[in-house]
């Protein structure tokens, strides 16, 4: 009876010791797959997509290719440049106004005036560049694969990396999802139903890759 006792602290002892290793081995394995995951500056395929897409969080996609600036007027009938403002006063990021405008003494014709509103101001983003510009962003690059890559070295003797790779457009705003919003601007439709390829080079800079084109 007493071997028995002794048998069954001795397995007791072992479990607890056993699960204590397991654990320790599961916390300093997540350790390194998130090391992986950071643009640590390593040869590895998270490291560069982590530099990618930290660059591209500074660079959405927006909706206009040039920045705007706002209040803009058109004609109710000027089709091509009612539709986009349309859709984004349904959304709530425009308001929309009708005047008469003279165009001749005798003549005049209807407009529509339309003005960022409260929500749309939470969802501009400025132009840095132009006081007074800014566009409607709805999402930024996330890299799907890393499908090739060149280790190298530039004039100046850093170590570089010619990537290519493909991605997706990630945390998209949930105005840009609306039927309208991808009719009125198609670019919406095809960035968010396609998974696009680039490429990009990257520059060792201290302890972590950097972005240059």
């Amino acid at each position: 009876m007493a071997d028995n006792e002794v048998l069954k602290d001795l397995l007791e002892d072992e479990i607890v010791r056993t699960g204590r290793i397991h654990v320790c081995s599961v916390i300093l394995a997540l350790l390194a797959l998130f090391s992986m995951g950071c643009n640590n500056g390593t040869n590895t395929d998270m490291s560069y997509k982590a530099a990618i897409n930290d660059h591209f969080k500074a660079y959405p996609v927006c909706i206009w290719s040039q920045s705007k600036k706002f209040p803009v007027q058109a004609a109710t009938s000027d089709d091509a440049k009612t539709e986009g403002y349309d859709a984004l006063t349904q959304e709530g990021l425009l308001t929309r106004t009708t005047a008469e405008k003279k165009v001749l003494i005798v003549a005049s014709k209807q407009v529509n005036n339309y003005d960022l509103s409260e929500k749309g101001r939470t969802s501009w983003t400025p132009d840095s560049t132009q006081p007074g510009y800014g566009n409607f962003c709805y999402g930024n690059r996330d890299v799907t694969s890393i499908d090739n890559s060149t280790v190298g070295t530039n004039g100046e003797g850093a170590k570089t990396v010619a990537v290519s790779y493909h991605y997706q457009i990630a945390n998209v705003a949930g105005w840009a999802n609306s039927a309208e919003m991808k009719t009125a601007y198609p670019g919406i439709s095809s960035a968010l139903s396609g998974n696009p390829s680039d490429n990009a080079t990257l520059v060792m800079n201290g302890d972590h890759w950097a972005y240059t084109k």
